[in-house]
């Protein structure tokens, strides 16, 4: 059972749920529906499980070429392929339906657009182009949506901002994460920008002006006026520390693996953080 559930990868299952909790508190207005945000992150972590466990049924054998991952549950060989494939249709079957029959169409609708961009699509693009880092943030943007829609928002500008907040912060983060494992990756045939990068400048150039990017879009909740001061101000320390670490990573040359890990450790942080400061400091009942 414990092999079983590795195949949701807890802590990326954990960090959608936290997504999708924080765009369904900032949309809430009136009375607070407990019952109906419990349905949302329930049908959010039964779909980002199944969505984990078939991108890891993919890529098994791609899995299996890099340190990193040999030690999964399917190309390690705790889990069957057969057994992996129904975890992942029930999880995710049972999440969407859920959505639909419990929260809204809309919702289930997002959840269903997360799972088919990521499992299909990303996956697909992985060993093709090093592009599939843009593509691959989509669906790691998309929670919040169904977060902010669950709670009866309309897709309205104050919920893209939070797209965009999410799906910029990847980047930096998954560019830092693929330049300390490069060589896992290049084993894995894997086409990803740090692995066509000798130096790692292309990739610390990118990982910095996305990291500037998202300083002025992080604070757009705050202009919005779905968020106070006390977030506008946070929010904006936090987005200059992740993009000081980009550039400790693009003009240090010398030290750029250190700093990698630093934009991947301040990534770590700043979602949680950011997410924490747009609760406490809503803007509206």
């Amino acid at each position: 059972m414990k092999a079983v559930l590795e195949l949701s990868k807890p802590r990326i299952t954990q960090l959608v749920v936290l997504t999708a909790a924080g765009g369904y508190y900032m949309a809430s207005r009136g009375p607070f529906d407990l019952p109906r945000f419990c349905w949302t992150l329930l049908g959010t972590a039964l779909v980002a499980a199944g969505t984990n466990a078939l991108n890891q049924l993919r890529e098994r054998d791609t899995d299996a070429r890099m340190r990193r991952t040999r030690h999964r549950p399917l190309p390690s060989g705790r889990v069957t392929p057969r057994t992996a494939l129904i975890f992942a249709v029930a999880a995710a079957g049972a999440g969407i339906a859920l959505l639909a029959w419990r929260v809204n169409t809309l919702t289930a609708l997002l959840a269903t657009l997360t799972l088919v961009s990521y499992a299909w699509l990303y996956t697909s693009l992985k060993p093709r182009t090093t592009y599939n880092t843009l593509v691959g943030a989509i669906p790691g943007a998309l929670p919040v949506l169904g977060g902010w829609t669950a709670a009866g928002g309309t897709l309205e500008p104050a919920a893209w901002a939070l797209f965009w907040i999410l799906f910029l912060w990847q980047l930096p983060h998954f560019l830092a994460l693929a330049w300390m494992y490069r060589e896992d990756y290049r084993s894995a045939g894997l086409a990803m920008l740090s692995i066509t990068d000798p130096d790692g400048s292309r990739t610390a150039r990118m990982t910095l002006l996305y990291a500037i990017a998202l300083v002025p879009v992080s604070l757009l909740p705050a202009v919005y006026g779905i968020a106070g001061p006390r977030y506008f101000y946070g929010v904006l320390v936090l987005s200059v520390l992740y993009a000081a670490a980009g550039a400790g990573m693009m003009w240090q040359p010398a030290a750029r693996e250190t700093w990698a890990r630093r934009v991947f450790l301040v990534s770590i942080v700043y979602l949680p953080a950011l997410l924490t400061l747009g609760v406490f400091d809503k803007v509206g009942p």
